[in-house]
């Protein structure tokens, strides 16, 4: 008798719920135990904004904000975040007004091709909301998990430099993140 079981599919894996609110909105799903947030958000709920770049880790296209703090979504198991704030760069801005930090990339050109700018954004309201970026140094240090292949990062540096005051001053008023 074979050790693998040849009758279990997908379909048959207990799935588990998992509760959270996702851009302000409280969402009840079901996920596979191994489901990767990443996954979830962009296989499962087709928010496809939050990047998948290396898979491991290392490039932080897949920055989101977890209860206010930067977490990988490519390393982060969907089943971790039951009762969590989630924020993707959809739910950045409100309504047709943009959040302070995504107006500052657009001002100071902060992107190229745009595939880490969603990351990067997240990456940078994050920073904002731990508050210990006082210096382009300071930033520089601070985002060295996100990485841009095009190289726009004077000018990523320049937009958050800009947009830390006005990010501050929102998440102090308990306004969005």
């Amino acid at each position: 008798m074979s050790a693998t079981n040849d009758d279990a599919t997908p379909a048959s894996y207990a799935r588990h719920p998992l509760g959270l609110t996702l851009n302000g909105r409280a969402r009840q799903l079901e996920v596979l135990p191994w489901t990767t947030l990443l996954d979830l958000l962009r296989e499962q709920l087709d928010l496809i904004g939050t990047k998948k770049g290396c898979d491991h880790g290392q490039c932080g296209a897949c920055t989101v904000l977890l209860n206010g703090k930067r977490v990988n979504a490519c390393l982060t198991l969907a089943v971790m975040c039951d009762g969590a704030e989630l924020t993707t760069i959809e739910g950045l801005a409100e309504g047709e007004q943009l959040h302070p930090m995504q107006q500052a990339f657009i001002k100071h050109d902060a992107f190229q091709c745009g595939y880490c700018t969603p990351g990067q954004i997240c990456s940078a309201v994050g920073l904002a909301n731990e508050g210990r970026a006082n210096s382009q140094a300071d930033i520089k240090e601070l985002m060295s998990g996100n990485l841009c292949r095009c190289g726009a990062y004077s000018n990523i540096r320049d937009a958050i430099e800009e947009a830390l005051p006005a990010c501050r001053a929102n998440a102090g008023q308990g306004g969005g993140q």
